[in-house]
């Protein structure tokens, strides 16, 4: 087996020493603007990466993410590991019985503030793919994905802004929750159908094969699985020792649940995210054990997924402020008025309605992974994906201010 020599081990740990130390110290810089952590590690990225230090330092550059070939493989399993553990925990904070208990008015918001959001973008980006960068030679595929990642909500996020209004527990704030939550769910199972019929999607079983079993997977999780998962679970809490057992049994239980999906050809995240809804919704999971999951993925293995976005592009040569015009008005405007329209036609409040839309705007996380996944299957082109970055830090930085205005209106 072929190892890392001594120059390339060095060279590997001063990436992940220079990623981890800059992206804290802007997560840092983020928080003190009340401003989610991942749009500091976004900046990060984008300093570390080609666009600042690749251009004014670049051989500095050079020598942290370029000048060794194997540790950048190395590093990239880093990314992968870190990107399927981060949709595990999304799916942490995926609680089933908030959705139900939040009933039609949840069901129509999500699927309203995806219905507009996907048939918009379809039409512009089928309308004009070369000018929006949307892979020509699969149209039709891509066209749908564009529709679809402008469609989905940062459930992280907004969960993030609702707790600092002391909005989480109210109607409202358990409201949008719940749709972001059911916006997730048929966001990836939409997302892993879209892959699959994708021309660079057939090194799996084949498309329909595919489909049933991811359909299938997901059934099984959500029902035998999560049994499996409430028998075991008190198990482990009493005969090992604790957290560790807990930790490493649940990385295991996510890793072969993403190899699973990575195999019938469907990308490993969504088997990490459907075994992390099946955990996560377990009543023998403390809040305890869901915090340490948390604090040990999102400070170690998040900042290293997203610092590697700005490695991966440069947002200087790369920005199209056509491109990027377009992905941030038609991805506002359709989230929010279809998140409005589906909460009116739930018998939502017009105050009420206003909120969800705003909150169901927000961006952040998911759809970035989205955007990445699309970027490096060829669906889409670089500047599509430095548009829908910027969708998404816009959408999280006005998310908190217009939630507490929406709040004050008299209407």
């Amino acid at each position: 087996m072929e190892t890392l020599n001594h120059k390339e081990v060095i060279n590997l740990l001063l990436q992940l020493a220079s990623i981890l130390i800059l992206a804290r110290v802007f997560a840092e810089v983020a928080r003190k603007f009340k401003q989610p952590a991942v749009v500091g590690e976004i900046f990060a990225g984008i300093i570390l990466g080609p666009t600042i230090l690749g251009n004014f330092f670049p051989g500095a550059h050079e020598y942290l993410f370029g000048a060794h070939e194997m540790t950048n493989i190395a590093f990239d399993g880093f990314v992968q590991i870190s990107v399927v553990l981060l949709l595990f925990i999304a799916g942490l904070e995926v609680e089933l019985h908030i959705v139900w208990s939040q009933g039609k008015k949840a069901l129509y918001i999500a699927v309203a503030s995806m219905v507009l959001p996907i048939i918009a973008g379809f039409v512009v980006a089928y309308a004009f793919p070369e000018f929006l960068g949307v892979n020509i030679n699969d149209r039709i595929v891509a066209s749908t994905f564009f529709g679809l990642a402008i469609s989905i909500t940062g459930l992280a996020i907004v969960a993030r802004i609702l707790m600092d209004l002391n909005l989480f527990k109210t109607s409202s704030g358990l409201l949008i929750i719940a749709a972001a939550m059911i916006v997730d769910v048929l966001g990836w199972l939409i997302f892993s159908v879209i892959l699959s019929l994708s021309e660079s999607g057939t090194e799996g079983l084949g498309v329909w094969p595919t489909i049933g079993l991811t359909l299938l997977f997901t059934l099984v999780m959500l029902t035998i699985g999560k049994g499996l998962i409430n028998k075991v679970l008190p198990w482990i809490n009493k005969k090992l020792a604790w957290p560790g057992g807990l930790l490493s049994l649940s990385l295991a239980l996510c890793f072969l649940a993403a190899s699973f999906t990575e195999f019938i050809g469907i990308h490993a995240i969504f088997g990490a995210f459907i075994i992390g809804v099946a955990l996560g919704d377990s009543e023998y999971l403390t809040e305890k054990a869901k915090e340490i999951l948390h604090q040990f993925i999102n400070n170690i293995f998040a900042p290293i997924f997203f610092v590697s976005i700005g490695l991966k592009v440069n947002f200087i040569t790369g920005f199209d402020p056509g491109i990027v015009g377009v992905v941030i008005i038609v991805g506002l405007l359709t989230k929010y008025y279809g998140a409005y329209f589906g909460g009116r036609i739930g018998g939502v409040s017009r105050k009420e309605s206003v909120v969800a839309g705003i909150g169901m705007s927000t961006r952040g996380s998911m759809d970035i992974v989205l955007g990445l996944i699309a970027l490096e299957n060829g669906l889409v082109t670089e500047p599509l994906f430095i548009g829908l970055v910027i969708l998404a830090i816009i959408a999280s930085m006005s998310a908190g201010p217009l939630i507490g205005w929406a709040r004050n209106l008299k209407i």
